[in-house]
């Protein structure tokens, strides 16, 4: 069995994220070759195939997935006995910080940028997408801190800090003559809808059908806020939003708010990591700072 490095731990998470041998590739500052040989070592070291792949795709396979686990676990718990070994006047070490894009651009500029300046040795790594998920991948140490919304039930192993509020808000296409009168009533029996495939906003609206015993005619599911605008924009139907995400979404002109829907509990967008991140002096430090800020911009 051969040595398993570091380096190599992160070029196998780097694919197993994008799964795409091009993308991962630049991202780990690799020729495709170079990458390609780089996994090769490590499944000889694991005696199993960590990946499937064709022309087309690439995939985990189940010993894969456990690995994943694995690497995740074994470079946080290396980044933190690098922090604790450190001069204690020194704040270093790696942060990944997972967010959707609309928090990208709205919620970390200034927190990021005051952090860099007060902690320059620390090393970020910032990925965008859809936050559905990430609070699942705080807890198994995929990564270290997430923005996300406040779920209804807080897992014991979390911590949040709260940084905004905002409404869910029913948006159509700005043109929709079936939806056109502003005082008419959204029907949720007919309206075609556009929905999360999954998440907060889904689970809220998904209870109040049941609970006032209405069939949705849901004709699109899509993972992320941003794509739920995107198709309600190409007349897909009504969607639901953060009202955050409208207002940061280049397609708020091209679609509006529709009244008459379930007033839904707003969201409480903030950071999450768990407690044992919190002894990292890193993220401590990624934490206290946002708390100032927060307690300085109410």
């Amino acid at each position: 069995m051969s040595f398993l490095n570091f380096h190599e731990l992160k070029n196998f998470l780097v694919l197993a994220e994008l799964l795409h041998f091009g993308k991962a590739s630049q991202a780990c500052n690799l020729s495709p070759s170079a990458l390609t040989r780089s996994i090769k070592r490590t499944e000889e070291s694991v005696g199993q195939a960590l990946f499937l792949r064709d022309n087309r795709t690439v995939s985990l396979t189940p010993a894969g997935e456990q690995f994943r686990s694995y690497a995740s676990s074994a470079i946080r718990d290396w980044e933190t006995m690098r922090e604790n070994l450190a001069d204690n006047d020194k704040v270093s070490g790696l942060v990944s910080i997972y967010a959707s894009v609309t928090a990208v651009y709205s919620l970390l500029p200034d927190l990021l940028e005051s952090y860099r300046a007060c902690y320059p040795d620390v090393h970020l790594e910032l990925r965008t997408g859809s936050a559905e998920a990430s609070i699942e991948q705080v807890i198994n140490s995929e990564i270290d801190v997430s923005v996300a919304a406040l779920p209804d039930r807080q897992h014991p192993r979390l911590e949040f800090m709260p940084l905004i509020e905002t409404n869910l808000v029913f948006v159509a296409p700005k043109n929709s003559d079936h939806l056109h009168k502003k005082k008419s009533q959204l029907d949720f029996s007919k309206a075609p809808l556009v929905l999360p495939r999954s998440g907060l906003s889904r689970r809220r609206l998904d209870l109040w059908f049941k609970q006032n015993n209405i069939e949705p005619s849901i004709t699109t599911e899509v993972s992320g806020n941003e794509g739920i605008l995107a198709m309600v924009r190409m007349g897909c139907g009504v969607g639901i939003v953060p009202e955050l995400v409208l207002e940061r979404s280049p397609f708020r002109e091209d679609v509006r708010k529709v009244e008459g829907g379930p007033q839904l509990a707003p969201y409480v967008v903030g950071l999450c990591t768990t407690h044992k991140n919190l002894h990292r002096p890193s993220i401590s430090s990624l934490w206290e700072l946002a708390q100032n800020n927060t307690l300085s911009h109410p």
